[in-house]
């Protein structure tokens, strides 16, 4: 998509309502609706047809759903994807399954009086499919191959972040590290598969106690917990009001509440759910998270930012930074969007920038007894 120029847009929905419902939204927000289509089938025909910048799919369709239309565009014409999911617990495995084949990121349906709800949810959604639509939908290899190939050794010397160490030390069960760590991490749009990356690649050795926001609706991220707990060596779960956790375990901020630091005794962090009015728009907000867990953890802190729209997480960086704690922001080069990385960084906050793949690695550098 040229610099200043509006976004091009093919609508995939299965009700003939909520095409015209999306598509309105998006020609009001300045975003150039070129096609539409009502089945998966005629999406993959539509972006070969239109060459857009970016795709609403619906999640459900008939003839070809929406996570099969992903993977047959993303492998004959790459081009960045919004999902538009319905909360239920179908759908949101098929959501996650569809960011695993390419999709960017999604958007939670609207249910109840949809033409209303749709409306009070307008600027989010044009927001949203415009970021989606700057992302190069293309460069998903090269975030896999950011380490560099054959070497076993990776730089980001330019970027501020020493990771000189061997390719599999995020997963070695020799390093030593010190006592009762903690890591804040935070993301957005394009998260949730570089979460899942960066958790993969923290061993359980490490000992951390982690903790996620992640920008994503109510309902979603109880599924985006379990998948984490079944893909990385800690236990993983979504965050209840109370709820502790000590070293191996990680937490979840769930939808539509902020995650507090409420408790840090023996080892063992207490967080509080609140439904405070949104912060930088959000909620849950990673300023909430690591501004509390600045002000009640009081052993090893670190901070992390990864991709994502928005200011979410700057403040919190300062935060973490001002109490002592290690800080790094994801790079430009691998984060689907650079706003809330930038940022971080602009805060002069930031103790290192890294590539995803690379993160991890930061992060255990930070927490290695010398």
């Amino acid at each position: 998509m040229a610099v200043g120029s509006s976004p091009r847009a093919v609508v995939a929905d299965d009700s003939h309502f909520m095409r015209s419902v999306i598509s309105d939204i998006l020609e009001e927000g300045g975003i150039d609706v070129v096609g539409v289509a009502k089945n998966g089938h005629e999406a993959v025909e539509a972006v070969a047809e239109t060459d857009p910048d970016v795709v609403t799919m619906d999640v459900e369709m008939p003839e070809m759903n929406g996570i099969e239309a992903t993977d047959r565009i993303m492998s004959t014409r790459p081009t960045p994807i919004l999902m538009l999911s319905a909360h239920t617990d179908e759908n949101a495995d098929v959501t996650f399954q569809a960011l695993e084949k390419g999709a960017v990121d999604f958007f939670r349906k609207p249910g109840g009086e949809v033409s209303m709800e749709m409306s009070r949810l307008q600027d989010q959604l044009v927001e949203i499919v415009r970021s989606v639509a700057a992302v190069d939908p293309t460069d998903s290899s090269d975030v896999a191959s950011a380490r560099t190939a054959g070497s076993g050794v990776a730089t980001d010397a330019d970027a501020g972040v020493d990771t000189d160490r061997p390719a599999d030390a995020a997963t070695a069960d020799t390093e030593t590290y010190v006592d009762d760590p903690t890591v804040v991490i935070g993301s957005s749009t394009g998260g949730p598969t570089v979460v899942e990356q960066v958790l993969s690649d923290l061993p359980l050795a490490a000992d951390l106690r982690v903790l996620v926001v992640q920008h994503m609706p109510s309902g979603f991220t109880g599924r985006f917990a379990e998948r984490l707990d079944a893909r990385s060596e800690y236990t993983v779960r979504e965050a209840e009001d109370g709820a502790r956790i000590g070293g191996g375990e990680a937490l979840i901020a769930a939808g539509d509440y902020h995650m507090e630091v409420q408790g840090y005794r023996r080892g063992r962090l207490r967080v509080g759910l609140t439904q405070d009015p949104p912060v930088n728009n959000v909620r849950p907000a990673v300023d909430v998270t690591m501004e509390t867990a600045a002000d009640v953890v009081d052993d090893p802190l670190a901070g992390v930012i990864l991709t994502g729209m928005g200011e979410d997480g700057a403040r919190g960086i300062r935060a973490i930074h001002d109490a002592g704690g290690f800080t790094v922001a994801q790079d430009e080069a691998t984060s689907a969007v650079f706003g809330m990385p930038k940022r971080a960084i602009e805060t002069g906050c930031v103790d290192g920038v890294a590539p995803v793949n690379d993160v991890a690695a930061a992060i255990l550098d930070a927490f290695e007894v010398t």
